[in-house]
C-alpha cells in the first residue's frame, strides 16, 4: 500500500520540489542514524507528507544540512530534519516491517521475510517507543486478515480498517489537533486502501486473490463509480486538512492532496481501459 501519497512534480515549483526532496532525504538520514543503514530500504515518499504536515502544524524548526549517500555518492544533497522527520522515520519502519511480514505470510516472499528478520531489533525498539501506534497496526493486521478470510465484498470494511490505522499514525501526540489529524488520516487511509485494490484488481481477477472491488468490477459503470468513491474519500481528507492552521510548506501539502495522489490513479485508469 505504499507509493500513492506523493507530489505531482510537474505542478510543483522548483523551490518547493527541492524542499520536499530535502524532507525525504532528512527521513532517510533519520532511518540511518536511528535504525542503521539497512533500514533505508524501507524508505518511501508516503511518510514525507506526514513529516511536512506535522512540521507545518506545530511550526517546528528544522535543522538543515547536506550529505552524500549510496544512491547519490557524487553530489551532496540538502536534508531537513526535526522531531517530526524522526517520527516519520519510525512510522515508516513500523509500517514497512508489518508490510514485509504480510508479504511473507500471503505470498511466501523469502526476500520480505529476510528483510523483516534483519530489521526486527529496530522494529521492536519502535514498538516500545510508540505502543499506541504499534497496537493499532497489530489490531489492523488481525481484523484485515479476518475480512479477507471471509472474502467480504463490503468495500468500506477493509478501507475503514486502513483508515483507522492511518488515523492513529497521523496523531503523534494527543492534543487539540488530534481529532482533525485522525479524521485526515482516516480518509487518506481509506483512499490508499481502495486505490491499492483498484491498482491490483486485474491481477487479483486472474489469481483469485481477495479484492473488495471484485463484485463491483462486473458493472458497466465500474470506472465511473470507483472514481466517484475515491474522489469522495479525498474530498473528506482535504476538508479536514483545510481546518488546520498550516502556512509553512502549504503549497507542497496541497499539491499532494489535490494533485499528487491522482497521478498514479491516472496511470492505473489508463492501463485498465487498455485491458478492457
Amino acid at each position: 500500500m505504499f507509493g500513492y501519497v506523493t507530489v505531482n512534480r510537474e505542478e510543483l515549483k522548483v523551490k518547493d520540489m527541492k524542499r520536499y526532496q530535502a524532507f525525504y532525504c532528512g527521513i532517510c538520514q533519520e532511518l540511518k542514524e536511528r535504525h542503521g543503514s539497512l533500514s533505508r530500504i524501507t524508505l518511501t515518499y508516503d511518510m514525507t507528507f506526514l513529516a511536512i504536515l506535522l512540521t507545518g502544524l506545530y511550526e517546528s524548526p528544522v535543522h538543515q544540512g547536506s550529505c552524500r549517500c549510496a544512491v547519490h555518492p557524487l553530489k551532496k544533497h540538502l536534508y531537513l530534519r526535526n522531531e517530526y522527520t524522526a517520527y516519520a522515520a519510525d512510522m515508516n519502519l513500523l509500517l514497512s516491517y508489518y508490510n514485509l511480514m504480510d508479504n511473507w505470510m500471503d505470498e511466501k516472499k523469502a526476500v520480505s521475510f529476510t528483510a523483516a528478520r534483519l530489521l526486527r531489533k529496530e522494529f521492536l525498539e519502535v514498538c516500545a517507543r510508540y505502543p499506541r501506534q504499534d497496537e493499532a497496526v497489530k489490531r489492523y493486521m488481525r481484523r484485515l486478515a479476518r475480512c479477507e478470510k471471509r472474502n467480504s465484498r463490503d468495500i468500506d470494511l477493509g478501507a475503514g480498517l486502513t483508515g483507522e490505522l492511518f488515523g492513529e499514525i497521523f496523531v503523534c501526540q494527543e492534543d487539540v489537533w488530534s481529532h482533525i489529524l485522525r479524521r485526515l488520516g482516516f480518509f487518506l487511509g481509506k483512499f490508499i486502501y481502495l486505490m491499492d485494490a483498484y491498482d491490483d484488481v486485474e491481477k487479483d481477477a486472474r489469481t483469485g486473490n481477495y479484492n473488495p472491488w471484485m463484485t463491483m468490477k462486473k458493472r458497466e459503470d465500474f470506472m465511473k463509480v470507483s472514481e466517484q468513491i475515491l474522489t469522495m474519500m479525498m474530498s473528506e481528507c482535504a476538508k479536514e486538512f483545510e481546518k488546520l492552521p498550516i502556512l509553512e510548506n502549504v503549497d507542497i501539502l496541497r499539491n499532494v492532496l489535490y494533485s499528487g495522489i491522482w497521478t498514479k490513479y491516472e496511470i492505473v485508469k489508463r492501463k485498465y481501459r487498455e485491458n478492457n
